[in-house]
C-alpha cells in the first residue's frame, strides 16, 4: 500500500502502477482535503500538470473552453503519444493544418468542435437511443446465450465487453468478422501502457514508457488503415443510417471533411465507443458483487435499476482523468496557473467529493441526488452518454433476469493504466440455465 508518511511533492498520478493497485483513491482523498489544486512534478521524458480534484473545479475547468483547451490533448503525460494525428490521418500535412494538429474532435476547441459533432448529434440523441433498445436486448441475451450453458467465465471478455462492441460496430457498418480487430486495437491504443497489450513489443522490452508508445501507434496504424478502406468502400457503396457513410456524405461551411477529419471521427467512435461502457459494466458488476445487500435491494425492486446504474457510473468513473491547457495565466482556488500548463481533471475525485455527495465511499442504488461527472459537464459532455446508460440498464436487466445469483471470484484483474479504469479480466460463478 502507498506509505502514509509520502510527502504532497512525493504523490505522482502520473504512475499507473498506482491505479493498476488500486491505491488511488486514498491519495486524491488526501488531496482533496490538504491541497486541491496540487502540482505533479514531471519526469524525464513527461512535463508536470495540475491535478484538480475538487468537483466544483472541474466544473470549472470543463465550462471555459476558451480557457482551458482541448487541441493540445486531452490525456495526461506519458499516457499515449499526443497528438496522434499523423498516425490518425491519411495525410499528415492537412492534419496538422487543421485544430493545431488535433483532427479528432475530443481534441478540438469551439467553434469547429461544435460544427463537426453536430454532424453525428442525431445518431445519439434519446429517441436514436430508445429506438434501439431491443436491438440492444436482442444483443444482450445471444452474450448471455454463448455462457448460459457453463456456470462461469471471463466477464470482461465474454460479456462486458462484447455488447458496446456490438452496438458501436452496427451503427459504423462494421461487420461481425472484424470486431475482434476493434476490440483489439482498441486496447492497444488506450492500454498501451499495460504489457499485456503490448504484444509486438519484445518481452523484456513491455512496461516501458517506448513500448507504450510504439503500441498506441500500432494499434492507430492498424485502425486507420482499416477505416480507410471502410471509407473507399462506402464512397462505391454507400449504406442508409450507417455513421460512415453520414460522415462521408455530411458537410461544414459547403465543404466536404478531409480524409484526416473523417478518420479521426471513425477512430473516435470506435475507441471512446466500446471501452468506457465495457469498463461500466464491468465495474458495476464488481461493485455489486462487494455489497450483497445492495444487489438484493435491486434483483427486489427493479424499479431502482435508473438510480443504480448512476451510483454504479459514479462509484465507477470509467475514465480517471481528462486534460486540458491553460491558454492565459488564471487562478484555481488561488493558486496560479500559468499560460501552456496541462491541467487534469480527475473525475474519481469529483465524483467522491464529500463537499457534493453525502457519505460518499457508501455505495448507495438509491442516492439522490447523484449529479456525478462521469461523462464529464460543458463542451466534451460525452456523445454516447445515452447509449452508455442505455446498455448498462439493458445488461444488468437482462443478467440479474437470467443468473442472479451471478457472484465476481477471485481478486479482477486491472488494467495498467492512469487513464482508463479498466478490468482486464474478471472470473464470475453463477448457476449455469438448462
Amino acid at each position: 500500500m502507498t506509505s502514509p508518511t509520502l510527502s504532497l511533492a512525493e504523490v505522482n498520478l502520473n504512475d499507473p502502477d498506482l491505479f493498476a493497485r488500486q491505491e488511488y483513491h486514498a491519495l486524491l482523498r488526501r488531496l482533496r482535503r490538504e491541497q486541491p489544486v496540487h502540482w505533479n512534478e514531471g519526469g524525464t521524458t513527461w512535463n508536470g500538470f495540475w491535478s484538480i480534484t475538487k468537483y466544483e473545479d472541474v466544473m470549472h475547468v470543463s465550462r471555459n473552453p476558451e480557457l482551458f483547451i482541448s487541441s493540445k490533448g486531452i490525456a495526461g503525460p506519458g499516457i499515449r503519444p499526443e497528438p496522434l494525428a499523423e498516425a490518425i490521418a491519411a495525410d499528415p500535412a492537412a492534419a496538422t493544418q487543421a485544430n493545431g494538429g488535433n483532427a479528432s474532435i475530443i481534441t478540438m476547441d469551439p467553434p469547429r468542435h461544435v460544427k463537426m459533432r453536430r454532424l453525428v448529434n442525431k445518431g445519439f440523441t434519446p429517441r436514436a437511443v430508445n429506438a434501439m433498445e431491443d436491438q440492444i436486448r436482442k444483443i444482450t441475451n445471444d452474450i448471455l446465450d454463448n455462457i448460459a450453458g457453463r456456470g462461469e467465465c471471463d466477464f470482461v471478455l465474454e460479456v462486458a465487453s462484447q455488447l458496446p462492441l456490438a452496438v458501436i460496430c452496427g451503427m459504423m457498418g462494421i461487420e461481425k468478422k472484424d470486431w475482434p480487430l476493434m476490440f483489439e486495437t482498441t486496447n492497444k491504443v488506450l492500454g498501451s501502457g499495460d504489457p499485456e497489450y503490448q504484444t509486438d513489443i519484445p518481452e523484456e522490452q513491455r512496461g516501458t514508457g517506448e513500448a507504450s508508445r510504439q503500441t498506441a501507434m500500432s494499434g492507430v496504424f492498424q485502425m486507420m488503415s482499416f477505416f480507410s478502406a471502410a471509407l473507399a468502400d462506402r464512397r462505391v457503396n454507400p449504406r442508409e443510417n450507417d455513421l460512415i457513410t453520414i460522415l462521408l456524405e455530411s458537410e461544414i461551411e459547403g465543404e466536404k471533411l478531409r480524409e484526416s477529419d473523417l478518420l479521426a471521427f471513425c477512430f473516435l467512435l470506435i475507441v471512446a465507443g466500446n471501452e468506457t461502457t465495457r469498463n461500466g459494466i464491468s465495474g458495476g458488476l464488481e461493485v455489486l458483487s462487494q455489497h450483497p445487500g445492495q444487489k438484493a435491494k435491486l434483483l427486489a425492486d427493479g424499479s431502482l435499476m435508473d438510480s443504480a446504474i448512476e451510483e454504479i457510473l459514479r462509484w465507477v468513473s470509467p475514465l480517471h482523468h481528462m486534460a486540458r491547457t491553460a491558454t492565459a495565466d488564471t487562478e484555481i482556488r488561488g493558486q496560479a496557473i500559468k499560460s501552456g500548463d496541462r491541467v487534469l481533471m480527475w473525475y474519481p475525485s469529483a465524483n467522491h467529493d464529500e463537499d457534493i455527495f453525502n457519505d460518499p465511499y457508501t455505495f448507495d442504488i438509491t442516492r439522490t441526488p447523484n449529479e456525478h461527472l462521469a461523462f464529464g459537464i460543458g463542451e466534451h459532455f460525452c456523445l454516447g452518454a445515452g447509449f452508455a446508460r442505455k446498455e448498462l440498464r439493458v445488461m444488468f436487466q437482462e443478467l440479474f433476469r437470467r443468473f442472479p445469483d451471478i457472484d465476481v471470484t477471485g481478486r479482477p484483474e486491472r488494467l495498467r493504466s492512469n487513464f482508463i479504469n479498466g478490468i482486464k479480466h474478471m472470473d464470475v460463478k453463477y448457476t449455469p440455465e438448462r
